[in-house]
């Protein structure tokens, strides 16, 4: 059984960075890719926030380009999100997740609250 550990979430005032984390219980590059998703407003579905695929390409939601960074640590089965620039807007819980070909994996969620 695969298991994600997201941390790094906490309040933040805008403009300010987080970084957030994710453990995997595997070697990150045994998946398709890993990506990070949040919660939308309305709590009902997670949205794409940016995934980084085995071979190291990356893509992002429009709404982050510029902001965010993904990456990983291959030694350390992590990967992260380097959030910069953060706005009321990207307040949300983050979620890890993991993709195979026939499975879809994620984490419980790390809380990322900007606020003034």
């Amino acid at each position: 059984q695969v298991q994600l550990v997201e941390s790094g979430g906490g309040l933040v005032h805008p403009g300010g960075s987080l970084r957030l984390a994710c453990v995997a219980s595997r070697s990150v590059t045994s998946f398709n890719s890993m990506a990070w998703y949040r919660l939308n407003p309305a709590g009902n579905q997670r949205d794409f926030v940016e995934r980084i695929t085995r071979g190291t390409e990356t893509s992002y939601a429009e709404s982050v380009k510029g902001r965010f960074t993904i990456s990983r640590d291959n030694a350390k089965n992590t990967v992260f999100l380097q959030m910069n620039s953060l706005q009321a807007a990207d307040s949300a819980v983050y979620y890890c997740n993991a993709n195979e070909a026939y499975d879809n994996y994620w984490g419980k969620g790390t809380r990322v609250t900007v606020s003034s």
